[in-house]
């Protein structure tokens, strides 16, 4: 757009569209294909890989690296029952995405109902991730692959959920919380807790729970032989 601002030294590969009232930081680097929206800002230093979407009025701090096919400002998945269909709620917020912060590829990270979904700043997102609408991440929060968090979740500092985590709407993880790969959060998390299991509960608790499921099986065997001798010891009584 004839109006759109671009910084001292910036980079635009082939094919990148860039709307009106956008502004982009100087040595930012756009790769082919980058569509940024109507005044969405991005800071300096920047590096927005091939296909990389930023939806109309999203902010973006400096440093801040977008791996190839992601999405930032996609709506939030809000719907609500009239009797007769789902009718779409407008999402009229915005997203922020602090300074330092990298997304891996295909991620989304949804616009608000209202007010803003803010990732922190020095956050790492691996591929594949989604962040539902109103989510704050604190600053230094590591998700990995294929992980979810529903809508106006709050994660703490320094948070780590590992690989195909959920977590549920409106929970809080508090700084410093480790989770651990497949795991469900479906309940607010205290800071410093490590967590496992589906519905998430404290590491420990859950590895003994895992112990006693793995001798399920062998306990079903040996109930099965004390119940057929308790069969076996009355049918003699019943006899004498």
């Amino acid at each position: 757009a004839a109006d759109a601002v671009i910084g001292e030294g910036a980079s635009i590969g082939p094919n990148v569209s860039i709307s009106s009232g956008v502004h982009v930081g100087a040595r930012t680097v756009l790769h082919a294909n980058v569509v940024i929206e109507q005044n969405s800002r991005v800071g300096a230093d920047c590096v927005f890989y091939a296909n990389v979407v930023l939806r109309e009025y999203v902010t973006v701090g400096n440093r801040v690296t977008i791996h190839a096919s992601s999405v930032l400002g996609t709506d939030g998945f809000g719907y609500r029952w009239d009797g007769k269909s789902h009718v779409k709620i407008p999402q009229i917020g915005t997203v922020v995405i602090e300074d330092d912060v990298e997304i891996g590829s295909c991620s989304c990270v949804d616009r608000a109902k209202f007010g803003e979904t803010r990732i922190g700043r020095g956050t790492k997102i691996d591929n594949l991730v989604q962040i539902g609408h109103n989510v704050t991440i604190g600053r230094g929060a590591i998700l990995c692959a294929q992980t979810g968090i529903a809508g106006s979740t709050r994660l703490g500092d320094g948070v780590v959920l590992a690989g195909q985590v959920g977590v549920a709407d409106h929970r809080v993880v508090g700084a410093g919380v480790q989770v651990a790969a497949k795991s469900a959060v479906m309940q607010d998390v205290e800071p410093g807790q490590v967590v496992a299991g589906i519905p998430a509960v404290p590491a420990p608790l859950w590895r003994r729970q895992q112990a006693l499921l793995r001798r399920l099986a062998d306990w079903r065997s040996r109930l099965r032989r004390l119940e057929q001798r308790l069969e076996g010891r009355g049918e003699e009584e019943s006899v004498d």
